[in-house]
């Protein structure tokens, strides 16, 4: 087996003996259910009068079984990965270079985009996606639909899959959409949750392998596995749900990964230890700073988002204070010893405070190709999960 090198310089513990990520990946399924369960279907009068929801029934209601899902970035294997990476270049290939249609494999069938956060990206991406394959979106927003606020997440779950053929959603708590999932008899993408973010991590990836594929090859006909292999992606920023989908994502791919972040602003503890099993089963590298410069030095891409994510506003003043000194700027980022190509990337929105115009807006940047194929990304999951019934 490969060697991998894991650096951590907070404090973090180590995987025990004998841990996989499917054990972890079961496990958290289970207790993330139990989690859902207590909250949203035994919630007592007192609190649900509180949280301005009601009390629900705590019926032992079966849940559904072997319906494909894209719930986290656990959920592909690395060939999984690398086919929905390639079948994203080819449609995007075949519908912006040849002018080919889809063939509409979606005629008559519904997918619900159930979104309790609002979205620019996502939600154009999956409804050109949807009408590209020659199906119906239908948008339900937080003023159509509240989830587990006005009904139960199950009773929801059941109903609404019972009348489409997909749902995309877009939550907030995870426990949410594992809950969905559950008990949908249709398959279920994250579009977005607290711990997770696959769909844009494949943008990512299906971006910085249109970026590396050798000249006179096409990204279509190229295994992404060999265009991406060895890169090493620098994160600085927050140790949110972005980052947790490219650290369990990259190795994946033979990428390498080092991350700064503030202290106490770290990734999920669990999540990390599942990213350095990757990693050292992989072979690659898994480095964690609270530095940028140690993350910066030798970086092929370098990446950040938001330091304010939906959600948490109240804590825009102290994030700032506690971000000062993580801003990415052209001068940061060659002073700390990234490799002279080095290329960057952000899922969007952006605000100048984590990013300055001389980064974002130089020929470095192709934040504006990889918005673009969120579409491709999300059709080619789509095409997987709706038309060909599973990764």
């Amino acid at each position: 087996m490969l060697k991998s090198t894991i650096r951590l310089t907070s404090a973090v513990s180590h995987p025990p003996l004998g841990y996989t990520p499917a054990a972890t990946a079961a496990a958290t399924a289970a207790a993330t259910a139990i989690t859902c369960a207590a909250r949203a279907f035994q919630t007592s009068p007192q609190a649900a009068k509180q949280q301005n929801q009601k009390a629900y029934s705590t019926a032992d209601v079966p849940s559904v079984s072997g319906v494909p899902h894209l719930l986290t970035d656990n959920d592909l294997s690395p060939k999984q990965l690398s086919d929905i990476i390639q079948s994203a270049c080819l449609f995007k290939h075949q519908a912006k270079v040849l002018g080919q249609s889809s063939g509409a494999p979606l005629a008559g069938k519904t997918m619900a985009l159930m979104f309790s956060k609002r979205s620019t990206r996502t939600r154009v991406a999956t409804e050109t996606a949807v009408a590209y394959l020659g199906g119906h979106a239908m948008f339900l927003g937080s003023q159509d639909i509240q989830l587990g606020v006005n009904e139960s997440l199950l009773d929801t779950s059941k109903v609404v899959s019972s009348m489409v053929d997909g749902i995309m959603a877009r939550v907030g708590a995870h426990s949410d959409i594992e809950t969905l999932a559950k008990y949908s008899t249709v398959p279920i993408i994250n579009a977005l949750s607290d711990l997770y973010h696959p769909t844009q991590i494949l943008a990512d990836l299906m971006t910085l392998h249109e970026l590396h594929t050798p000249q006179g090859q096409d990204p279509h006909t190229t295994a992404p596995t060999s265009t991406l292999k060895n890169l090493r992606l620098a994160w600085v920023g927050d140790g949110n749900n972005i980052l947790h989908s490219l650290m369990l994502q990259l190795p994946k791919v033979g990428m390498h990964i080092t991350m700064a972040t503030p202290k106490g602003y770290e990734p999920n503890a669990e999540i990390l230890k599942q990213a350095q099993k990757n990693a050292q089963f992989h072979g690659t590298d898994l480095e964690v700073y609270h530095d940028p410069k140690d993350a910066l030095r030798n970086a092929d891409i370098v990446v950040t988002d938001t330091w304010i994510s939906m959600g948490q506003e109240e804590e825009k003043k102290q994030r700032l204070t506690s971000f000062a000194g993580y801003q990415l700027t052209t001068d940061l980022i060659e002073k700390s010893g990234a490799n002279a190509d080095w290329k960057f990337l952000h899922c969007l929105p952006r605000k100048q405070e984590e990013v300055t115009d001389d980064v974002f807006y130089s020929p470095r940047s192709h934040v504006f190709q990889e918005a673009e194929n969120r579409k491709w990304t999300i059709l080619a999951c789509i095409n997987q999960l709706l038309v060909k019934k599973g990764f």
